[in-house]
């Protein structure tokens, strides 16, 4: 059996859609135990609604839930809470494989770094969703886990992302670009400036050069590399994007009963669209660099994001991610490759 850690109580629609997520998620994979970590009595209230394996699911009772609004840094050393013994459990568990919330970004990542731990030689844990685009998904590393980046992580994002695109996209060779206002080698500020000279001397990864923001959906590279302000901002837009797409189609086919009956024939294609947009399909952002597979599912995550979220959890755990980061780590000598940062 494969074992994932759900934090039940995690995100706005917990427990409810945190359970009926698992649920699904255990009918799909035989394989599959969940360990539930929240208040037990609301997590058996919910799973009282469904029929499902009772052998394959434990309940890690947890009084305390971590909010929106809770300093992170200071909440994840509650250890009543859900998420915090959820990381607690992951740490000591050799056999629980990855942990998937839908709870407080900042707490996630704090957990990650202070209780879980990250893979040795890695500096800091980068945030890495897959943004669909118009030939599946693009990896966008960091999107807002750090804030503020030195070429040097920059560098291991890149190191980690290619990773992901290798154990959980089937991607033999990523291409690899860095995310800037030109693809020109001498746009973009210093930062961008150095880390394109070092990204463009590193081993082990496929550097194509810099991208601009719209390369990220047109699918133009499989990696797209940020630092996690600039990430964030370009993940956000795209969201909002994605969205006034999809608002302006559905009034401007209400408009008029010539508009409405047009798009009865057009049914088919819009739904495949509107599928193609969806963040939903793979879960959330992987959480790179720790030392086991950790997902930040959305905080208003439908039960299929959560479902969605643990295969994904399971499929990269199984396609061995963190051997092949530490396999990778060894190959690439940062140390020598980037002079010492202040």
């Amino acid at each position: 059996m494969d074992k994932i850690i759900l934090d039940g109580m995690g995100g706005d629609n917990a427990p409810a859609a945190i359970v009926e997520g698992a649920v699904r998620a255990l009918k799909d994979d035989k394989r599959l135990y969940l360990i539930i970590a929240g208040r037990e009595a609301e997590i058996k209230a919910e799973l009282a609604k469904y029929k499902y394996d009772a052998s394959r699911v434990e309940i890690l009772d947890c009084p305390d839930v971590i909010g929106m609004n809770d300093v992170p840094t200071e909440a994840i050393k509650n250890r009543q809470a859900s998420l915090t013994a959820a990381y607690w459990h992951l740490k000591k568990n050799e056999d629980v494989c990855g942990l998937v919330s839908a709870g407080s970004t900042g707490a996630i990542i704090a957990g990650g770094q202070l209780i879980l731990g990250r893979i040795r030689g890695i500096k800091r844990a980068a945030l890495c969703p897959a943004i669909p685009n118009v030939n599946g998904a693009t990896l966008l590393c960091d999107c807002g886990a750090n804030a503020e980046c030195k070429p040097s992580m920059l560098c291991q994002f890149a190191l980690l992302a290619s990773a992901y695109a290798q154990a959980g996209f089937n991607k033999a060779n990523p291409s690899v670009g860095l995310l800037n206002n030109g693809t020109e080698e001498h746009k973009g500020d210093p930062l961008r400036q150095e880390t394109y000279k070092y990204l463009s001397q590193m081993q082990g990864i496929n550097f194509v050069g810099n991208v601009e923001g719209r390369d990220i959906n047109y699918g133009n590279v499989d990696v797209v590399i940020a630092d996690g302000f600039s990430g964030n901002v370009a993940l956000k837009s795209i969201e909002g994007c994605a969205k006034m797409i999809l608002a302006t189609m559905k009034k401007q086919f209400k408009s008029s009963p010539a508009s409405l009956i047009g798009s009865l024939f057009m049914l088919g294609a819009i739904k495949r669209m509107k599928k193609g947009l969806d963040f939903d399909k793979y879960g959330g952002a992987l959480l790179l660099g720790l030392k086991k597979v950790v997902i930040k599912s959305h905080g208003t995550s439908k039960p299929v994001t959560i479902t969605n979220a643990i295969k994904n959890a399971l499929s990269i755990y199984r396609n061995g991610l963190i051997p092949k980061v530490e396999e990778m780590l060894e190959k690439v000598d940062l140390d020598n490759l980037i002079p010492v940062e202040e």
